[in-house]
């Protein structure tokens, strides 16, 4: 999986606005830093990267350690990203304090009410206006993502190409998001102290509904996608050992190779879908760069998510923090409308124009879980690591090798910080710290102790 339920850029974007634009634990994106990428004056014995040590033969550290000079990289990286991630939520914040303040919603709900009486009419107007306008304050933030990326040449792509792809998906976000307003506050009106417990209901269908539709079509709206069998035969026919080896049947149909490399360096790997369209997708770069026993590893991981039904866990422990949010947000939201709507220029909490109010509670418990749902990240991504070593078993010599060359590669094509904070850890990865991985692909071990693996018997 490529980060906390991040099954792929756009759904997320959209799980997003499915929450309101409020919780950003499904949007744990670290922050961006600035230096120049590693320069090619730096001595070879420090250049040459893991990648080229296996393919030259040359023995790999067990730990996951970078050439001095790209270690500063990625660490300087790592921070940068940090600190747009907070300036990010503080401006986000502000932005809704500043749109209460001016009353702008107001303005919108007035608009809106002058257009038509129709309620649905009146979303359709009001909903689009305020959503388009925090899209454009998160602009600044995506830019600056975007431009430390292309700095660190973890990206490619040019800028018009972005905004393309950002516009797209702001007119999804809108279109989605409009129907989320004129629901909610529809079952707002109609029960005003128990809709956050029905609206949560009627959300999960709707959840459930954009991360099945999504590999069909969202994601293609952004990179090409193509069967993985005809054109890498012999990588197909690898996997179908492993997948032999597990007992599953993942047929070729939902195996995928994603154009990554026209707009991104970096290497990935993820599953994506429910039910039908449920998939494995593999990075057009990550086929390029890794020989094939770590790409089998890499898949190994990767059919980890698939067989253990990470998505639909992932769904529900979404689900299951929107409940609590909803209920913790609709008591702080009540009690800020009664204090201060009247000042704001707000009628009532079922009044278009207090969603800043619910976005603003939204948001900020929605930071506060972050960790929470960080930690629920890093505990699916352990089991897909053990999953992937134990059915590797018998198809690669020495799994564990393979494993966490792989990791390595991974974190070092990825720019990964070799040395994070227990803070850091705790509040930003996703995923298990790199070295720990590689420590857990060396030491993991249950056959030669008499004991069975726990998930590939």
């Amino acid at each position: 999986m490529a980060r906390l339920l991040q099954w792929n850029s756009l759904s997320h974007r959209l799980l997003a606005v499915f929450f309101f634009l409020g919780l950003p634990f499904l949007s744990l994106a670290q922050a961006p830093p600035a230096e120049d990428r590693p320069s090619s004056s730096a001595p070879a014995a420090q250049a040459i990267s893991t990648a080229e040590q296996i393919l030259i033969g040359e023995p790999v550290p067990q730990g996951y350690t970078l050439p001095p000079e790209r270690a500063a990289q990625a660490t300087a990286y790592a921070r940068a990203r940090r600190r747009i991630y907070f300036l990010d939520f503080a401006w986000g914040l502000l932005a809704l304090l500043i749109a209460l303040r001016w009353r702008v919603a107001v303005k919108f709900r007035q608009w809106a009410e002058r257009v038509s009486r129709y309620r649905i009419l009146q979303a359709a107007i009001f909903a689009p206006a305020l959503l388009a306008l925090l899209e454009v304050v998160g602009l600044p933030a995506g830019a600056a993502r975007h431009w430390l990326a292309v700095r660190y040449g973890l990206s490619v792509q040019p800028w018009p190409s972005w905004l393309g792809d950002r516009a797209k998906g702001a007119l999804l976000e809108l279109a989605l998001g409009s129907l989320l307003v004129w629901l909610l506050y529809a079952v707002m009106r109609r029960s005003p102290r128990r809709w956050w417990f029905y609206s949560w209901l009627g959300s999960l269908p709707i959840l459930v509904f954009v991360v099945f539709l999504s590999p069909w079509l969202v994601d293609p709206l952004f990179f090409d996608f193509k069967p993985l069998a005809p054109d890498h035969p012999d990588l197909a026919a690898q996997i179908e050992r492993v997948i032999a080896r597990a007992g599953e049947d993942i047929p070729e149909s939902r195996m995928y190779v994603m154009n990554a490399s026209s707009k991104l360096n970096a290497l990935n790997a993820y599953v994506t879908g429910l039910g039908a369209s449920r998939r494995v997708v593999v990075w057009d770069t990550t086929i390029a760069r890794l020989p094939t026993p770590e790409l089998l590893a890499v898949f190994g991981h990767e059919m980890g998510h698939y067989v253990l039904g990470h998505v639909r866990a992932g769904v529900l422990f979404a689900a299951g923090l929107l409940l609590a949010g909803l209920f913790a947000a609709s008591h702080l939201f009540r009690w800020a409308v009664s204090r201060w709507g009247g000042g704001w220029g707000l009628r009532g909490a079922d009044d278009w124009a207090s969603l800043p109010v619910l976005l603003l509670f939204l948001s900020v418990l929605g930071f506060l879980v972050t960790p929470a749902a960080n930690a629920y990240s890093r505990h699916i991504e352990h089991q897909a690591d053990q999953y992937g070593l134990e059915v590797l078993r018998g198809i690669v010599p020495d799994a564990s090798a393979p494993a966490a060359r792989s990791l390595h590669i991974l974190g070092e094509e990825d720019l990964e910080e070799p040395s994070p904070s227990r803070a850091v850890v705790f509040w930003f990865y996703s995923h298990p710290p790199i070295n720990d991985r590689i420590i857990f692909a060396h030491t993991y071990d249950p056959w030669s102790q008499g004991g069975s693996p726990e998930f590939v018997k």
